[in-house]
């Protein structure tokens, strides 16, 4: 059965009801709902996701162990039933506010631009992590080197494991991975700044502070890391290396769109989802909270229902 499509009197017909800039578990998880309530929607797929090198996707209800290749495929798989959402691999190099809609600037992987129109927007564009500028922490990203103890905690759990970072953040990063290890290293960037009530909390839990200048890490061609090693001193060996990475946006849409963003970079939302421009919505990393594929999919989830209430208001009006 063809999408409804219903005109409303005085409103500048568009290309599609919903423009959803992001293919990941946020984009895919609102175009499934958009989909289901006969939304003509257009998803536009500018890369790969976040987590692409990390070897599966833990703590996802039902797909837990999936790599997360393969659980974006199995998304668009269950969106191929839906005839009103199309997925386009682009990246969006311009977006514009037409009065009550928004126009997109397309650009397609051969270098072609065009342009499409939709009534409202979802950003669902992720962030991107900022490594330390240290040999091995790149090449040994989402194997040895981890950011979240709840997506890859179980798999190193009685391991002998490191923390790094810079002291206002390592202590409860390191007390947190201290759940799945009893010999955690906490390795301070910057051991000046440490507190004495940061030292002791760390020496009650059992963790040993480095605070050695660290140098790079070394590790097999595989991807698992075999060892620490600073600029004087023994080499540590450490099966994993958890970190809290600094992020910034993947997209620089928000910002030329003038959202509101918090302290960390990250854009504001209403709890409909919306940004402080009118019609535009984000779901998934790139918005506060805490970072995992299932939440970002339950987001996605959540902003798509808010989109289709309000279209549905905007259509049948008082």
């Amino acid at each position: 059965m063809p999408p409804v499509r219903r005109s409303v009197l005085g409103r500048v017909p568009t290309d599609f009801d919903v423009a959803i800039v992001g293919a990941g578990s946020a984009g895919l998880s609102a175009a499934l709902v958009l989909g289901r309530c006969l939304r003509r929607v257009l998803v536009l797929d500018g890369g790969p996701p976040r987590n692409a090198p990390s070897p599966a996707v833990q703590a996802f209800f039902t797909r837990d162990g999936t790599p997360p290749a393969k659980l974006l495929n199995l998304g668009r798989t269950e969106l191929q039933a839906y005839e009103s959402v199309e997925i386009k691999e682009a990246k969006v190099v311009g977006l514009t506010r037409r009065g009550k809609h928004f126009e997109l600037t397309l650009e397609a992987p051969t270098g072609h631009r065009s342009t499409r129109t939709a009534r409202k927007v979802l950003l669902a564009t992720g962030v991107e992590d900022e490594l330390p500028p240290l040999p091995g922490m790149r090449e040994l990203w989402g194997s040895g080197v981890l950011h979240c103890p709840y997506c890859h905690g179980w798999e190193h759990r009685g391991q002998p494991l490191a923390v790094y970072g810079r002291a206002k953040l390592i202590t409860g990063l390191a007390l947190l991975v201290s759940r799945w290890s009893t010999d955690v290293v906490a390795c301070v960037e910057d051991p000046a700044n440490l507190t004495q009530h940061a030292r002791r909390r760390l020496r009650r839990q059992g963790i040993a502070v480095c605070e050695e200048p660290l140098l790079r890490l070394e590790g097999t061609a595989s991807g698992e890391l075999r060892q620490l090693v600073f600029e004087s001193g023994e080499p540590l060996v450490r099966k994993a290396l958890f970190i809290h990475a600094h992020q910034h946006q993947r997209s620089a849409l928000a910002e030329e769109m003038g959202c509101r963003r918090n302290s960390k970079g990250a854009i504001w939302v209403s709890k409909q989802h919306q940004t402080t421009v009118p019609g535009l919505y984000a779901a998934g990393d790139n918005t506060p909270g805490t970072q995992q594929a299932l939440l970002a999919a339950a987001e996605g989830s959540a902003a798509a229902i808010s989109i289709n209430e309000t279209l549905t208001r905007e259509e049948c009006p008082k």
